[in-house]
């Protein structure tokens, strides 16, 4: 297994890619901590898994005491931490000028902010433990723009430099960082966005047509790529964006 032996984090478990990639990590040997602010949606999740190496907190990684809490139970409950993902994020859809100040801040401060405060108490236990990996999910709209998700897509582009400024501050005590940018993920916001469509099949046809590969991605597909960064098998890989957009940037129109 490729994290036997490892501690990880997941920010936003309770459902969709954070959900795969608690799943993918437990399956591949690491023992979990999964944090969500929803609690009944992430102790639901963690009872389908049935495994005895995942521990659910709920928190608000949007604040400090958040962050400290999830790290506390890494160390008491596992010894330490190796692995920090940082995949927790809201999303409001809204162009530039039509998006309330409240808005924009509370975007920024779960999808933004959030990832800076989980790096700042994440950071010292994997210093101690030698060096580790922190993932933050960020998106392919951190690259490229969707004029309805201002605020979305500035947090998005943040965590890309964000993740460079941390690689290169933290290279030197072995800690690597990278980004993880997904297309569309067939969460339940995306099944939900589907099924008020007038044609629900029509509109899934449509989306897939963007992507060359001719599908949606599923977030298992995005569980695999944390654990690739998660795992020895990445040891010389930071400062970098992980694209899992099935082909979508690779398009001139």
């Amino acid at each position: 297994m490729k994290l036997a032996g490892k501690v990880a984090i997941v920010t936003g478990a309770a459902r969709g890619v954070g959900a795969a990639i608690t799943a993918a990590f437990a399956r591949e040997g690491a023992a979990v901590v999964a944090v969500d602010v929803l609690r009944e949606p992430l102790e639901a999740t963690l009872a389908s898994l049935r495994s005895k190496n995942i521990r659910a907190i709920t928190a608000d990684i949007s604040t400090p005491v958040g962050n400290a809490t999830a790290i506390e139970c890494a160390v008491q409950e596992f010894g330490g931490l190796d692995c920090f993902v940082a995949n927790a994020a809201i999303q409001r859809f809204g162009k530039l000028a039509d998006t309330p100040s409240e808005v924009w801040d509370e975007v920024q401060r779960v999808n933004l902010k959030g990832v800076y405060l989980g790096c700042q108490a994440a950071i010292p236990q994997l210093i101690r433990r030698g060096g580790g990996s922190l993932i933050f999910t960020a998106s392919v709209l951190g690259i490229v723009g969707d004029g309805d998700l201002a605020a979305y897509g500035a947090a998005k582009g943040g965590l890309r430099a964000l993740c460079r400024s941390t690689a290169v501050a933290y290279g030197p005590q072995q800690i690597r960082c990278n980004t993880i940018c997904p297309g569309d993920v067939r969460t339940e916001i995306f099944e939900d966005y589907i099924k008020r469509a007038a044609d629900p099949q029509a509109e899934l046809k449509r989306l897939e047509g963007f992507y060359p590969l001719g599908r949606i991605a599923s977030p298992e597909d995005i569980g695999k790529a944390a654990v690739f960064l998660a795992c020895d098998d990445s040891t010389y890989i930071t400062g970098t964006d992980l694209l899992i957009d099935g082909g979508l940037l690779a398009k001139v129109y």
